[in-house]
């Protein structure tokens, strides 16, 4: 991370600064509950499509994969901060936190069909990834400079 100020890149959702990186958690979290709710729509779609085509029963399928969208963008966030310990250390500790809080939620709503106990996992996995990295990165940089 440099010493200069980040200057806003004009026009887009997420706002980003000069190097890409998202500026505000705000856009991080709207961004990546956006993403999550198209995965998740798009799971259901599927999902009943193969039900109607006697595929399956609807409600099957692994609800975790409503994360794909999110992790795209934090992948891409991750990709814009400068090479370092900084952003690996909290990349690895936000994942290692979300992953867990992921699981937790899982076990909480196992009643539920599959879709549906992912989804919620998902979404956990989604929100603690996004405050952790966004957090956890900012605050890292401004110690190691």
């Amino acid at each position: 991370m440099t010493g200069r100020q980040p200057t806003a890149q004009r026009g887009g959702f997420p706002r980003r600064d000069a190097e890409g990186r998202i500026l505000t958690l705000a856009d991080l979290l709207g961004v990546s509950l956006a993403g999550w709710v198209i995965g998740l729509l798009a799971l259901v779609l599927f999902d009943w499509a193969f039900a109607v085509a006697g595929a399956g029963d609807f409600g099957r399928t692994n609800g975790w994969l409503a994360v794909i969208l999110p992790a795209w963008l934090f992948w891409d966030d991750f990709r814009a901060w400068d090479f370092g310990a900084a952003r690996v250390v909290a990349a690895l500790s936000a994942a290692a936190v979300a992953v867990l809080a992921g699981l937790l939620v899982a076990g909480l709503a196992a009643g539920l069909a599959p879709l549906f106990t992912g989804g919620l996992a998902a979404l956990a996995f989604t929100v603690g990834y996004a405050v952790l990295w966004f957090q956890g990165v900012h605050w890292l940089a401004r110690r190691t400079g």
